[in-house]
């Protein structure tokens, strides 16, 4: 498996981006998994379901089947939130693995930048971007930059830049959010 991440702050349109990037990748031949930080009280569960039911009164785990897909959740009921590296040994193997957020990790990653944000731009502080993509041109920047709707070119440059998960030295963060 190898993997790329994808940060950027808030806001400068990285699901979007990865909305149309996967479908791409994928038209490739890729199998894609994507991992994606959440905020602290994100939900995948709807109250009133059983799954919810079992998870609200105290099972650890509650794992979800169907016909068409299944899905595990695992409450941390206190304990410390899994690394990315933990995260993505749970994966079941596929080609690429497409990393949003986690911008503190030390993994190969792509800044997503959006100008009218009037943020400042990661990659000076952040040797792991390999490459920024921006709906701006980006003066002086030592990086490749790729313009942000130009999909097939970062589609090429997430598939040249992807590491071996298992080349990556991990970062060992306690909260590695963004």
């Amino acid at each position: 498996m190898r993997l790329i991440g994808f940060a950027g702050w808030s806001g400068a349109g990285k699901t979007t981006l990865l909305a149309r990037l996967i479908p791409v990748l994928v038209g490739r031949g890729h199998r894609v998994s994507t991992v994606k930080h959440a905020h602290h009280n994100f939900d995948v569960d709807k109250p009133g379901k059983d799954s919810h039911t079992h998870r609200t009164v105290g099972a650890s785990e509650v794992l979800i089947s169907s016909a068409n897909r299944w899905a595990l959740m695992h409450e941390l009921r206190g304990a410390p939130e899994p690394d990315l590296p933990e995260l993505v040994a749970r994966l079941s193997p596929v080609d690429l693995v497409l990393v949003e957020g986690f911008k503190q990790d030390h993994h190969p990653k792509i800044e997503v930048h959006r100008a009218e944000l009037g943020k400042k731009l990661l990659y000076p502080d952040d040797p792991f971007i390999v490459g920024v993509a921006s709906d701006r041109a980006v003066p002086g920047c030592p990086r490749p930059v790729i313009a942000l709707d130009d999909i097939e070119a970062i589609a090429d440059f997430a598939d040249q830049h992807a590491a071996p998960v298992d080349s990556i030295a991990w970062r060992p963060a306690a909260h590695s959010a963004g």
